[in-house]
């Protein structure tokens, strides 16, 4: 055994095994072998910032499997990922297993195929002291900001809490869309829509124009409307214009959170996830990366491939730059190791993932759209606005034929633009209908993890490595919570003009549905203003984004970590001192929210110990009442009348052969109570409003349960006192008031009695 080459996980391990002959050996690290000290600091600031590395103790073991090995070879290879944290890795395990970085052989490539591993291992270099250098200052300075701003939140906001670096700015873009949406008013307008058809053609072929004028109410609806009876409408304007539609570039790490986000509903984790084990099987080019560039290989087979499947005319060979802030790595964009292969073996999310990648790949380099964009303006006599039609006609569909990009709901109206008739300038035409719909203003939406993505991106705000790990971690500290709402109806008034006559009608509309969309807590938002008010620096969307700049100079060599840390670090220390002499103010303050009728008591809402609450005060000797929160009602926008709706509990539904059925909520959630049967209530039951005969049904169930659990399934002639009964896990022996499990196989019904004193005989007392 002569070589050994040590990567990041044992699935890449396998793939690489493949192509490497028996000269070499192919080991896992399992991911970084050693980390900053959990306790304490783990950072020595007074020695420039040192980091006090320890291997973590599930890791031992590898690192001593890594050592003998190492020892017995007589090259070791570090073919970790290609990005900043595969060089740490590499790094680290030239400390940890004492190999003179200068003498370690150092491999990367940015696809698991045989040509890119033998390249590789002909062009090795050795660790870029650089490229760790900016992986160390990213850890010790989350590590250092982690650690000062913890305890403050514990002491002036709650115990238990904790802050970070890129968390806390991402927690603080999604409390400012929450705020957004609680300030929306939502208003109507009256928008209006005619059907012509015109009077020189024989067919009559219908089309929808817009009218440019919005109304704000309906009787300036009715007006216009009115003013339509009498009006003739002459084309002032028709015009075909050819446009092009282009390729989408190929996936970089966010894109393809995005699209496989609006094509498939995957979390970016997921995708992330499902990405990875893609690449570790040699299926696709590394997916952490910023880049859309495609190396000369594999444009060359794309263009092979679409030759092939579609035709020499829809191929268009083409590179793409990338434009997002602070791109960083230089290898290619998320493509397929070949692109002759169309299709994968393996789960249906891998499948998908794939096809997905595959086709985003080729569809770049395939000829643009040719689209015939058609505009015509129609003139309503006596009247400056006109009425605006506009279509689409595709004449070559391109790389649409293959592929076409999905649409945000932010950016998207709906509106689908229809093929329209050839109309000429001065040509009348005549209308079916002109409908005025009263419709709203929409608040902006939630995010979700794809377009929260979307956003750190445009403001320049972590890496393709970082976006994951940053949703996934205010997520678990319960700043931020991913939920979904049913929709809500709202009626609206629509008033249609057809020949002379306006009709109204009124209809009702659903809004408002959401589906896994982050919205924050309320103690995320308590935690957000107190770090705005008290670290602004720390929340400025600037600040962080340039902090990732710095990281990258200190990636290209032109900047010391140490001293970019310790630049960074006085202001935020005495920022830290500061607010520890700061009593925090309105973030611990009580909202008012009105008074209590019955009692005349001030109603309130606030963080209490066990979370968001709200308090009836009371007088002086008495006790003030409590009540918690509902999933997704928030202290900044809970009314009075939904807070005094938190006391109706526990409520008296009805009498149930004689005594009361109360529906209250308890540690375990919500129950049903008659007498001293309790019942819990499902997910899909509200304890304020399940009904009487829901709350029997489960009463009835709960009983029936019970029933079945007591009835015995033997009882035995030598001993009454020995019975084998159905508990809530499965058939058991009870015996003088002690209960023994049956051995796993045992059928109750074919067990004697001697049976049962044995297993009574041998149970452990």
């Amino acid at each position: 055994m002569q070589n050994l080459v040590i990567v990041e996980s044992p699935a890449k391990a396998k793939t690489i095994e493949r192509f490497l002959g028996k000269d070499y050996i192919v080991k896992s690290s399992f991911g970084h072998i050693r980390d900053i000290a959990k306790k304490g600091l783990g950072v020595d600031i007074a020695n420039g910032f040192a980091p006090c590395y320890e291997i973590s103790s599930e890791k031992k073991k590898v690192v001593d499997e890594l050592s003998r090995l190492a020892s017995k070879v007589d090259a070791v290879w570090l073919a970790s990922d290609e990005d900043r944290e595969g060089e740490a890795i590499a790094w680290h395990l030239t400390e940890v297993l004492g190999l003179p970085v200068e003498r370690t052989k150092r491999i990367v490539f940015h696809e698991i195929t045989k040509n890119a591993i033998l390249h590789a291992i002909e062009n090795p270099r050795t660790v870029d002291l650089n490229l760790v250098n900016a992986q160390q200052a990213r850890r010790v300075l989350d590590r250092i900001v982690g650690f000062e701003l913890s305890p403050i939140l514990w002491k002036k906001v709650k115990p238990a809490l904790s802050a970070g670096r890129v968390q806390s700015v991402a927690v603080r873009l999604i409390v400012e869309r929450e705020r957004d949406i609680i300030a929306h008013n939502a208003t109507s307008y009256y928008r209006v829509v005619a059907q012509f058809y015109s009077v020189e053609d024989t067919e009559k072929v219908i089309f929808k124009a817009e009218y440019s004028e919005r109304f704000a109410t309906k009787e300036q609806a009715l007006e216009m409307l009115e003013r339509c009876k009498s009006a003739t409408f002459t084309v002032v304007h028709s015009e075909v214009k050819p446009t092009k539609r282009y390729p989408a570039p190929p996936f970089t790490t966010s894109t393809l959170q995005q699209e496989a986000a609006r094509k498939y509903g995957m979390s970016v984790s997921q995708t992330m996830s499902v990405a990875q084990r893609l690449y570790e099987q040699g299926l696709i080019t590394y997916m952490r990366t910023d880049s859309v560039n495609l190396s000369q290989l594999a444009i060359h087979a794309c263009k092979e491939e679409i030759t092939t499947l579609f035709g020499a005319k829809y191929s268009n060979p083409r590179n793409y730059t990338t434009s997002s802030k602070g791109a960083q790595e230089a290898h290619e964009a998320i493509r397929p190791s070949y692109i002759n292969r169309h299709e994968i073996d393996g789960t249906a999310a891998e499948k998908r993932l794939y096809e997905l990648i595959w086709k985003r790949t080729v569809a770049s380099q395939m000829v643009a759209a040719d689209i015939d964009r058609t505009t015509i303006n129609i003139e309503m006599s006596g009247d400056p606005n006109h009425f605006v039609a506009t279509g689409d006609t595709m004449r070559f569909d391109g790389f649409m034929r293959l592929y076409s990009e999905s649409v945000d709901e932010e950016t998207h109206d709906g509106e689908h633009t229809a093929t329209l008739p050839m109309l000429h300038e001065g040509e009348v035409v005549k209308s079916h209908t002109i409908v005025a719909t009263e419709r709203f203003t929409q608040p902006p939406l939630r995010y979700n993890e794809a377009s929260l993505v979307k956003r750190l991106e445009e403001l320049g705000i972590g890496r393709p490595s970082t976006y994951a790990p940053t949703i996934s971690t205010i997520i678990t500290r319960g700043y931020v919570e991913k939920s979904s709402r049913p929709a809500q109806k709202r009626n609206y008034t629509s008033l249609t003009l057809r020949g002379n006559n306006i009709t109204e009608k009124s209809s009702s509309e659903n809004y408002g549905a959401e589906k896994n969309r982050l919205s924050p807590t309320d103690i995320g938002m308590v935690v957000n203003d107190y770090l705005e008010s008290q670290f602004a620096m720390i929340m400025d969307y600037n600040f962080t984004a340039n902090v990732e700049k710095e990281f990258d100079r200190i990636a290209d060599g032109e900047l010391q970590w140490n001293d970019m840390i310790s630049t960074f670090y006085t202001p935020f220390h005495q920022m830290v001192d500061a607010a520890i002499e700061t009593q925090p103010t309105s973030h611990q303050q009580a909202r008012i929210l009105g008074v209590d009728p019955k009692s005349g008591h001030t109603v309130k809402a606030r963080i209490g110990r066990y979370g968001p609450m709200v308090e009836i005060e009371a007088a002086e000797g008495e006790k003030p009442q409590y009540a918690s929160l509902k999933k997704g009602q928030l202290i900044e926008s809970i009314t009075l009348e939904q807070a005094l709706e938190l006391f109706a509990l526990p409520r008296v539904v009805g009498v149930y052969e004689g005594e009361d059925v109360v529906v209250g909520i308890g540690k375990f959630g919500g129950y049903v109570r008659h007498g001293k049967t309790f019942a819990s209530l499902a997910k899909t039951d509200d304890p304020y409003t399940v009904s009487y005969e829901r709350s029997v049904e489960l009463l009835k169930h709960q009983k029936e349960q019970a029933a079945v659990a007591n009835t015995p399934l033997r009882i035995f002639a030598e001993d009454k006192g020995m019975v084998i009964k159905n508990g809530r896990y499965g058939a058991y022996i009870a015996y003088k008031g002690k209960n023994y499990r049956l051995p796993k196989g045992s059928k109750p019904e074919t067990m004697s009695f001697d049976d049962c004193m044995k297993i009574v005989n041998s149970s452990k007392k």
